[in-house]
């Protein structure tokens, strides 16, 4: 979609990182939820939190992978502020994750399948980029895209 999304290079732990948030997204415990996981990374390297769509489990509109993953981050960190951490997403970030990543001051964001739909990192919206914006994260989208969107055309073809 939008080039300025690809600009970073992207490397073998950047895929690596992105299979986890995969296999979240196809291990989800709940299965009416659409397949869509996130991964917190440190500053060093280290997974700091996991989430997986959770709304249809728990009947909260908020319950996004992007959004479980950083309440579970600020929770073991013991605070909001996430400076110098990435996380990994398999679905471009809607407009309410993109603003959660933008507030908790995540360094990068990196999806994996791009949402022609409702993405707000380069598709519809590019809220990370928004001269507004109070951050500017770096984005990387397309990272394990085809296997992403795999995931979610499976999710789909059955639904429609």
């Amino acid at each position: 979609m939008d080039d300025g999304a690809r600009v970073a290079a992207v490397d073998d732990a950047d895929r690596q990182r992105m299979g986890w948030a995969l296999r979240l997204a196809q291990g989800s415990e709940a299965p009416d939820d659409v397949p869509v996981g996130a991964v917190v990374v440190g500053p060093y390297g280290a997974v700091v939190a996991t989430g997986a769509n959770r709304r249809e489990l728990t009947g909260d509109p908020t319950a996004h992978a992007e959004v479980v993953a950083l309440r579970a981050a600020g929770e073991a960190l013991g605070r909001w502020r996430l400076e110098g951490h990435t996380v990994y997403v398999t679905l471009e970030p809607c407009l309410m994750c993109a603003g959660a990543l933008l507030a908790a001051r995540v360094d990068r964001i990196v999806f994996g399948a791009w949402d022609a739909k409702a993405g707000a990192c380069g598709s519809v919206w590019d809220l990370p980029r928004d001269r507004a914006a109070l951050h500017h994260p770096e984005v990387v989208g397309g990272v394990l895209e085809a296997e992403c969107a795999a995931v979610l055309e499976a999710f789909f073809a059955v639904r429609r």
